[in-house]
């Protein structure tokens, strides 16, 4: 009997340790697009935030606790992201990264700052995400709307010399945000010198596009600017129905509208669009970052491939919050999040990465398909 005891309190005992050990694990949730059209890009992101996560965790963690990721699939639909953000919350996460829709990031957002949960946008776009007075700690990885309409309305205007515009136009918040980013944007740089001769818009989940491009056709435009998010199914059918029809309207796309996963299925019907983005593992600048080239290395050898921008995203997004965290001593939202939105985190796989009232900076390459591959161009 007394054995049995004495067998009981360390059972007891060994049970207590247990629990309060995980009870010290931080908690990060994750909210991404893991099924459906999109689901190859929120997967990727999610294994550049596994990825972080382990490297922490070898490296003794965050404030000296382990990181256990706890992610959700959203679908792509904005009542489904609002009941995964609740979901986390009953978790107790300490902290939500991931979103990539940016009708979903907006749909769910709110529901986490009544908690006081700290939210990291890793990839979705709209201004409205860190603009918004809900929430005073709002951040985001991905590059700015605003910023990306700029640099394609440059291009259009100084690099083209378009006078005729026509844009194909994903029918969201986040199509919506960029095409008046651009319109803004040639406002500046070509002043009473264009025309918009065509605005064809379509849902996020649309993969015939045959009407649309024949509407572009007819309207003789000197460019076509398209806004597809859904990088796994609808940019690639747009870019085969494209090639198809023989339309002559040169492409250009908006900032990360050709991944590698919309290539891979697009193919050669690619070539000579021109598109841009802000991450890739062996382009300049990225190519001379030490922590670049490791995180490169390592996502290789782990997943068989080498990383995409999503992965980076999802890396740099637990780098940066990790580093936060350890400069504030403490997982509070209230703590946390001054220090993120304006601050600058040194030996990122970006480099330095600077934000600016919630925003990170980006560096922006473009580029033209030739042959398959990515050919540089130089912005006038």
């Amino acid at each position: 009997m007394k054995l049995f005891r004495m067998l009981a309190v360390a059972a007891i005992a060994a049970a207590s340790v247990t629990t309060q050990a995980q009870a010290q694990d931080i908690n990060v949730g994750v909210i991404l697009p893991l099924s459906g059209p999109v689901a190859p890009n929120g997967q990727d992101l999610l294994k550049g935030i596994n990825l972080a996560a382990e490297t922490l965790n070898a490296k003794g963690g965050v404030l000296g606790r382990k990181l256990n990721i706890i992610s959700t699939d959203d679908e792509s639909t904005p009542a489904i992201g609002v009941s995964r953000a609740n979901e986390l919350i009953a978790k107790k996460v300490d902290v939500v990264v991931g979103g990539w829709n940016s009708p979903v990031s907006l749909a769910y957002q709110p529901v986490l700052v009544r908690a006081g949960v700290l939210d990291i946008t890793s990839n979705s776009k709209a201004d409205e995400i860190i603009t918004a007075n809900a929430n005073p700690y709002a951040i985001k990885i991905n590059t700015a709307s605003a910023a990306d309409g700029d640099l394609t309305a440059r291009f259009v205007a100084k690099n083209m010399q378009a006078k005729r515009i026509a844009f194909v136009t994903e029918n969201d918040v986040y199509g919506a945000s960029v095409q008046r980013a651009i319109e803004e944007g040639l406002k500046r740089y070509s002043p009473g010198a264009y025309e918009i001769v065509a605005t064809e818009k379509f849902p996020f989940k649309q993969l015939d596009f045959r009407t649309i491009l024949e509407n572009v056709r007819l309207a003789n435009a000197d460019v076509m600017i398209v806004t597809q998010a859904s990088q796994g199914t609808g940019m690639p059918a747009l870019v085969q129905q494209y090639a198809e029809l023989g339309i002559k309207t040169p492409m250009v796309t908006m900032v990360g509208g050709l991944l590698d996963s919309a290539l891979t299925v697009a193919g050669a019907s690619a070539n000579g669009i021109i598109s841009s983005d802000t991450y890739f593992p062996d382009m300049k600048p990225f190519s001379d970052i030490a922590a670049n080239r490791d995180f490169a290395t390592r996502y290789q050898a782990k997943y068989g491939k080498p990383p995409e921008k999503m992965a980076a995203q999802g890396y740099v997004t637990m780098q940066v919050w990790a580093a936060a965290v350890e400069k504030a001593k403490s997982l509070d939202r209230e703590k946390v999040g001054p220090i993120l939105r304006n601050g600058t985190f040194p030996d990122t796989i970006f480099g330095d990465a600077k934000f600016v009232n919630g925003q990170m900076d980006g560096r922006y390459v473009v580029f033209k398909m030739v042959d398959g591959k990515r050919q540089l161009i130089d912005l006038k």
